[in-house]
């Protein structure tokens, strides 16, 4: 069932077309938001965590959101500050730093039946594992989820211009990575 995203966000700040309004909210994005978590924190379980804290807080917060950026957006940012924490909190438990973190998460990828990629994605994975946080996630939504720089722009509250800026140095960094490899 299609329903305008204006319409969806009326119906959930309404108890009584909440619940059915929620279900459509989930069924809607939950395989955006699952891939665009998945590139984030790289394993399937930790994904579905987070995934289930992120419409957790969208439930929670839908009558604090103004309407100002478009639903998705609002939520993907939700949805990447809860991978951000995730990781954040998942290497002060395990006393490492986040690089490696990423690091280990990678090598995890090769026993994750969940994870569907060869050899080369591997590499690309480690590579993109090697960059800053910030950079990471532009190029994840750029290359993977196709997203145009004025919806990252609005998900991250960043400017397109630096958007292109840490696009293109992310993608040098990829390929030198990659040469070296």
């Amino acid at each position: 069932m299609l329903i305008a995203e204006e319409t969806l966000v009326i119906q959930l700040k309404q108890k009584d077309h909440q619940a059915k309004a929620f279900e459509i909210l989930v069924n809607t994005y939950k395989e955006r938001l699952y891939w665009h978590i998945r590139r984030i924190v790289l394993n399937h379980d930790d994904t579905d965590d987070v995934l289930q804290n992120t419409f957790i807080k969208v439930f929670r917060n839908i009558d604090g959101f103004k309407g100002d950026s478009k639903l998705y957006s609002w939520m993907y940012r939700i949805a990447t500050n809860e991978a951000l924490s995730f990781l954040k909190s998942k290497s002060q438990k395990l006393k490492i730093n986040n690089e490696k973190l990423m690091t280990k998460a990678v090598e995890d990828l090769r026993a994750d039946v969940y994870f569907e990629g060869d050899e080369i994605q591997l590499k690309l994975q480690k590579a993109i594992a090697t960059l800053p946080e910030k950079q990471k996630l532009i190029f994840n939504m750029k290359y993977f989820q196709e997203l145009k720089y004025e919806e990252i722009s609005e998900i991250l509250e960043t400017s397109v211009g630096g958007l292109k800026a840490s696009y293109h140095l992310a993608s040098k960094k990829i390929e030198a990575f990659l040469k070296e490899y």
